[in-house]
Formats: C-alpha cells, sequence, structure tokens
C-alpha cells in the first residue's frame, strides 16, 4: 500500500464520520429549539429562561415546564415585596353575567401595556371566578337579594384551585410580567326570580367573549319593564351610570338640581337628553333597585382608610 492511498483512505473515513458527527449535532439543535418554541408557547416565559430550563433537565418538557412555573411563582413573592410601593393605577375591570347572577371586579397594574396582555386578563378572569364562587358558598342558605363586596385582602385570600389562592396567582402573573399588581375590589349580585340585572363595560379591550374587560364598568338591578325589552333597558341604564357617575339612588319624585345632580334617578337620560332617568323608567313601568360602578384606577374608601 501506498503512502498517498493510505493518507486518502484515513483522510475520507475521518471526513465522513466529522459529517455525520455535525449531522448528528445539527438534528440535536434542532429538536432543542422546536423544544424551546413549544415551551414558550405553553407557558409565555421568555427564551432564555425556556432554554435553561430544558438545559436544567436533559430537553424534557414537562420537568422544564414544571421547574418554570416554580420559580416564577418563588420570583414572583419577591418580585411582590420589592414592587409593592410601586402605584398600580391602570388595569381592568371584568365582568361576568349569568341567570340571576353577576360579578364585578377591578384588578390593577401599572402599565396599559400589561392590561393588554393575556396573562394579566387570565388573571382578572381568575378574580371573576373565584369571587363568584365565594358569593355562591355564602349565599347558599340565603333568599332574595345577596349582595357581597369584597376588597384588598378579603380577595386575596379566595381560592382559585385546591391550595392555590388567588394571592398565589398574583404572585405568579408578578412573576411573569414584572409590574405590580393589586386585586383592588369586587362586588356580586344573586336577585330574586322577578328582578333583573343589566350591565354595560365600557373602554374594552380584546379579551375572552365570556368576561367584558374595560375601563369602566356598571352593574345595576332593576325589576319591572316589558320582558323582551329588559335587555335593552338594563343596557341603557348601565350605560348611564358609566357616563353620568351618580352617586346614590334618590327618589322618583326628586327635583333635578342642575349640572351637578349625583342622585340617579334625576339626572338627565343620556340616550335621551328630554327626560330625566325616573322619567324613563316610569315609561317602562320599571323601577332601579340598586346598582354599583367600578371606574379603574379611581380612589376607593379603602385607599383612604
Amino acid at each position: 500500500m501506498s503512502l498517498n492511498f493510505f493518507f486518502r483512505t484515513v483522510t475520507k473515513a475521518s471526513f465522513g464520520q466529522h459529517a455525520r458527527s455535525i449531522h448528528t449535532g445539527y438534528q440535536v439543535l434542532v429538536a432543542e429549539k422546536a423544544n424551546i418554541m413549544k415551551l414558550r408557547k405553553s407557558t409565555g416565559y421568555t427564551f432564555i429562561n425556556c432554554k435553561n430550563a430544558l438545559e436544567k433537565f436533559d430537553n424534557d418538557i414537562t420537568q422544564a415546564e414544571t421547574w418554570l412555573h416554580e420559580q416564577a411563582q418563588k420570583e414572583g413573592w419577591t418580585k411582590a415585596t420589592k414592587l409593592g410601593n410601586r402605584k398600580a393605577k391602570q388595569g381592568l375591570i371584568g365582568l361576568f353575567m349569568e341567570d340571576k347572577e353577576a360579578v364585578m371586579v377591578e384588578v390593577n397594574c401599572e402599565t396599559d401595556f400589561v392590561a393588554r396582555n393575556e396573562t394579566f386578563q387570565q388573571l382578572v378572569k381568575d378574580v371573576i371566578f373565584a369571587s363568584l364562587a365565594h358569593h355562591r358558598n355564602k349565599s347558599q342558605s340565603r333568599t332574595g337579594y345577596v349582595k357581597s363586596v369584597l376588597v384588598g385582602e378579603e380577595l386575596s385570600k379566595l381560592c382559585v384551585a385546591e391550595g392555590t389562592s388567588l394571592a398565589d396567582r398574583v404572585a405568579f402573573t408578578i412573576g411573569r410580567l414584572g409590574e405590580n399588581l393589586s386585586l383592588t375590589r369586587a362586588v356580586t349580585f344573586g336577585v330574586p326570580a322577578e328582578w333583573k340585572i343589566g350591565s354595560y363595560v365600557h373602554g374594552s379591550v380584546s379579551s375572552q367573549n365570556d368576561v367584558p374587560m374595560g375601563q369602566y364598568g356598571a352593574l345595576v338591578v332593576f325589576e319591572g319593564g316589558k320582558e323582551e325589552e329588559q335587555p335593552i333597558i338594563g343596557s341603557k341604564l348601565g350605560q348611564h351610570i358609566v357616563g353620568d357617575a351618580p352617586l346614590s339612588l334618590g327618589n322618583m319624585d326628586d327635583v333635578p338640581c342642575g349640572e351637578s345632580e349625583t342622585r340617579l334617578l334625576p339626572q338627565t337620560f343620556l340616550a335621551d337628553s328630554s327626560k330625566t332617568v325616573a322619567e324613563f323608567l316610569q315609561e317602562q313601568q320599571a323601577r332601579v333597585l340598586d346598582f354599583v360602578r367600578f371606574q379603574c384606577g379611581e380612589t376607593t374608601d379603602e385607599d383612604n382608610k
């Protein structure tokens, strides 16, 4: 065997082995990148966090996802402590109605950008359904009109799942979004069969259809009116309450006191400026029994304590 033939044979064999090594390595890199993108899609975490998690668990997606959630929870509590003094006046009002029950909540964040985030909107939805579950549990043995108001710490203690509180969920969300968040308030209504609940949300954002969200919201309890007209009556009353911000109900025979009128019934009706709210209700043979208006970021009685 000539020396030149020997070197050509060895070189060819070595190159083939090296090429196979490069090809195998490329396949591994492609598989790892695919897992990173899959993990990002399922969790919403950053590329580098997903990459680190997969490296830590030898490309095991399930273990990596569990670890990421645990880290977010732990880091969320740390961030919550650090960010606790930062003002959270942006956010969303979320509203949900079902049959004879309704719930409206306010959850705050620091920026409008985060308020448009799906992760934040999911937190709003979690608060809504935790509040509704609390209301149902509390009103099981009660009949008639049931109204509940929850604020701050009362909301935080509610459970979204066995062993998981809203406070835990907030910490988890803070860990993902990096902003201070606060559970501000919630109100729930349960009404008897002959009463109706109207609602309205203003400044709505793109969110899940069954939970309208926006910057302003109103719930109004009323009775009367033609059955086919009741949804329109409730919507118009809710829109008026959001727009004119009444502070109290007033009486059907109250005389309007001008532009500074804060009683609902004597106010000029937004949907028809030729009449008052009371006159509109008289035409519909209906009456308002209660209402609540939320404006995102407004100062509440709880803020002044």
